[in-house]
């Protein structure tokens, strides 16, 4: 459970999703997180959540990073700039809860930014799933 400023209560599929659509506005500007957060924060019932803020916050320091981690597992040819907006906030908060959270289940990070992909673009769930199972296969070694 995530619990907002107002006192409300979320799930954490919910606060991810939260994290997410901060990642995502923030794909369109230069201005500070907290900018972002405070702009997004009346959007949200109850405002933003704890585990939301930190989880952008996270992102956003390690964003390169995690970009890198994202664009090792592209076709040849590709960047990330070639990634819809969506799909790289879900990848970037995905991989940020793989390597930096270690309270999450790397197949619960992945089945909600798969969830998150069915939601939020056009068949490219498919392509979120391929990225992370290859990167959580990389971190592993072992495929599993």
């Amino acid at each position: 459970m995530c619990q907002t400023e107002n006192e409300v209560k979320l799930t954490r599929s919910e606060a991810r999703e939260q994290a997410f659509m901060l990642l995502f506005s923030k794909s369109f500007d230069d201005e500070p997180l907290e900018d972002t957060i405070d702009d997004a924060g009346e959007m949200f019932r109850g405002g933003v959540c704890g585990y939301a803020h930190a989880v952008a916050a996270g992102v956003e320091a390690k964003r390169d990073e995690i970009d890198a981690d994202i664009s090792a597992f592209l076709k040849k040819g590709w960047s990330l700039r070639r990634i819809s907006r969506p799909s790289l906030a879900i990848l970037r908060l995905a991989v940020y809860e793989i390597k930096y959270l270690d309270n999450i289940p790397d197949s619960v990070s992945v089945n909600e930014a798969v969830e998150l992909a069915k939601k939020y673009t056009i068949d490219e769930s498919g392509f979120v799933n391929g990225i992370l199972g290859s990167f959580i296969r990389s971190r592993t070694g072992d495929g599993k």
